[in-house]
């Protein structure tokens, strides 16, 4: 646990970020697997916070639901009309019941690359210097639109920041922004709340406000400037939202690679901030890791596949593929163009060929599905070679039924296996066969018609044709061979 541990943090979130023009609330919307909020709260809790608190206002019981449901244990106080920063903060410090003791950390709901070391590396420079105040501030190539951070020219402390709406010419010059990020303490910044003014041009309580109330009280405002200024970037539009998905792209390919993975094409490969890897793994272009999928040593995958919380162990190839919740297999073997379900398990060394679809499927070691065919709603056991062309035909109309085939198993090509059935260890089906009855352990089962030829067919129902005429030569030449 850290030594400066806050008593709280507040996470503001209750705007509706109407520059985003969606039904969804600005801080619900999802980059790297987790909403914007949800990294900012991720985030927070490397600080290991006494309490964390979230202020909702805008669609609140959609984003509470979405905070009870991912993120439980984090409180959330409502701010019914959006009166500002410094109002929001009041309303955290309401829903607590008291002003706490020790440090207050305030960030913002929309600010997804903010990292825990960051956080903690603010709260560490709000300890160290002994401040009422310290603002993560930035320096970045262009601060239109922030609030800029105004420093006493001959100290070089921090004496106010000024809205850029309120700026002068002079302090609209300033590199140095506000991230909107602060470590306060905490008595302090319950008594500052107090006295905020609404005297500016938003007619609003300003957060920002308390750093020129304590400084004038006599207190220390300090900053801590952030190593990489993107990290402070906020989210107002899908523009930004999209910019802020390649910069953590980007961390997360870099993280992975750093730690042992060959990314062959980092521009091409997207992943989730909740996959994980082990040394060695590939990923080739076009390639999508989503929620908790989990990439094995030595495993290759791709190119061009989606996988979603979906395990590939040990050695195992995936190409051309999408997989939803399943498991692959060491060394197993997948596609190119197959589709794995929910509920699929390759053992080790199986095999789900070329255009193969899986749902709710066990598959043995060793088995191979190797092409054109659907398995759902099954169990196969190890070392069984299914048929090209074949259907696990799992779905009456009103219920699903499960299939079974033993080990050592050779079905034919265009097979239907009518569920519920059991094929025995070691059994064959014949090519083109409709199983729609429990086959014994080493028996051939044949479900089809006898095939019967009649001769000249084609002569007497297509006279003319170009396939008559090519059976009358051939009837020719067999004819002249004789």
């Amino acid at each position: 646990m850290s030594a400066n541990r806050p008593a709280a943090v507040v996470v503001l979130a209750a705007g509706e970020g109407t520059r985003m023009k969606s039904k969804t609330p600005k801080v619900l919307h999802e980059i790297a697997g987790r909403s914007l909020v949800g990294h900012v709260v991720s985030a927070a809790r490397e600080l290991e916070p006494e309490h964390l608190v979230v202020v909702v206002g805008h669609a609140r019981e959609q984003v509470r639901g979405h905070l009870d449901t991912h993120y439980a244990g984090t409180r959330t106080a409502v701010q019914e009309e959006q009166n500002g920063t410094g109002h929001a903060v009041r309303m955290a410090l309401e829903e607590l019941g008291a002003a706490p003791e020790g440090t207050v950390v305030v960030v913002c709901g929309d600010t997804p690359l903010l990292s825990g070391e960051t956080l903690k590396a603010l709260a560490d420079t709000h300890a160290a210097d002994g401040n009422a105040v310290t603002v993560l501030s930035a320096e970045v190539p262009d601060s239109t639109g922030y609030g800029r951070i105004v420093r006493d020219p001959a100290t070089g402390a921090v004496t106010e920041i000024v809205e850029h709406k309120d700026a002068s010419d002079e302090q609209r010059a300033i590199r140095e922004i506000n991230s909107g990020v602060f470590a306060f303490d905490g008595q302090l910044l319950a008594d500052a709340l107090g006295k905020v003014r609404t005297d500016n041009s938003q007619g609003e309580e300003y957060l920002t406000d308390v750093l020129s109330i304590l400084r004038e009280a006599g207190h220390r405002v300090g900053a801590s400037v952030a190593g990489d200024h993107r990290e402070i970037l906020g989210i107002n539009n899908r523009v930004q939202l999209a910019e802020a998905r390649a910069l953590l792209n980007r961390r997360l390919i870099e993280r992975a690679m750093l730690a042992g993975v060959t990314v062959v094409d980092p521009a091409s490969v997207f992943v989730d901030v909740t996959v994980t890897f082990e040394a060695d793994a590939v990923l080739l272009p076009g390639t999508q890791l989503l929620g908790a999928t989990h990439i094995g040593e030595d495993a290759v995958v791709g190119p061009n596949t989606r996988l979603n919380d979906t395990r590939v162990e040990k050695g195992a190839r995936v190409d051309n593929t999408v997989a939803d919740s399943a498991v692959i297999g060491e060394s197993a073997s997948v596609g190119p163009f197959a589709y794995l379900r929910p509920g699929t398990k390759l053992g080790r060394k199986s095999k789900a060929g070329t255009y193969v679809e899986m749902k709710n499927a066990t598959v043995g070691e060793g088995t191979k599905v190797p092409h054109l065919s659907y398995v759902g709603d099954a169990t196969i056991g190890e070392y069984t070679n299914i048929g090209a062309a074949s259907v696990f035909v799992n779905y009456d109309g009103e219920a699903k039924h499960h299939t079974t085939i033993g080990s050592h198993c050779r079905t034919g090509s265009d097979n239907m296996f009518v569920a519920p059935i059991t094929i025995g260890d070691g059994a064959y089906t014949a090519a083109g066969s409709v199983i729609t009855k429990d086959v014994p352990a080493g028996s051939l089962a044949v479900a089809r018609g006898q095939q019967r030829n009649i001769e000249g067919w084609v002569a007497r129902k297509r006279p003319g044709s170009a396939a008559a005429q090519a059976a009358q030569a051939a009837s020719e030449d067999s004819a002249g061979e004789s």
